[in-house]
């Protein structure tokens, strides 16, 4: 069954050499049931809100299978959180999430999903491995980003349905990869609400010619 395995929130904000000084990265595992509103967790925050959270970025959600396979090309554990994740996940193709595409958890949570994660230099240092971004990115397992469509709370545990997936099939690892012209198109045809910068990233794809 497709479950949420550990729900994950700040623990603490940490010193970091970026422009902003801070970070609210280290996320960790809490116990028992956590509100889901509009911009995310109950007690959860964003160091830099310029390019981090907000609606369409208000819950970020990363696959056990993915985290299984950094820890094994790593040779290191990747424990729920590490990667900054809000909701670690079991059964669930998060890569392959249709942009679009809702999922319930629980009883009445909602969710949306929007656009991949794009690394960070946050990210890298966090990790502390050179030449993390690009490796991270290369390996196309970004894990998504969804928005909130129904408040409700989340618990390690939770069951997760799909509960409606665009017809136009292009999936966050497609577009974290660069989707073709063709497969843009669809996207933008669909007539479903998507997020500004996968219409921003979609034009610029077409702009292109890309095929």
């Amino acid at each position: 069954m497709s479950h949420v395995t550990a729900v994950c929130r700040v623990d603490q904000l940490l010193r970091d050499s970026g422009t902003i000084g801070i970070t609210a990265i280290d996320k960790r595992p809490v116990v028992g049931p956590v509100r889901v509103r509009p911009l995310g967790l109950h007690a959860d925050v964003q160091a830099d809100r310029k390019h981090h959270g907000g609606e369409d970025q208000a819950v970020y959600a990363y696959a056990d299978e993915d985290a299984a396979y950094f820890a094994e090309a790593l040779g290191r554990d990747v424990p729920p959180g590490l990667f900054g994740e809000n909701l670690r996940t079991s059964g669930v193709d998060v890569t392959g999430a249709v942009t679009g595409e809702r999922w319930r958890i629980g009883e009445t949570l909602e969710l949306e999903v929007t656009i991949p994660r794009v690394p960070c230099g946050t990210f890298a240092r966090r990790m502390g491995i050179p030449g993390w971004v690009k490796r991270f990115a290369a390996e196309n397992r970004p894990g998504a980003y969804l928005r909130v469509l129904h408040s409700g709370p989340v618990a390690a545990g939770d069951p997760v349905v799909v509960t409606h997936r665009p017809e136009h099939g292009v999936t966050i690892g497609e577009i974290s990869a660069g989707p073709s012209a063709e497969r843009a198109r669809a996207v933008l045809d669909s007539g479903d609400r998507l997020a500004p910068t996968v219409l921003r990233d979609l034009a610029k794809v077409l702009a292109r010619g890309r095929v």
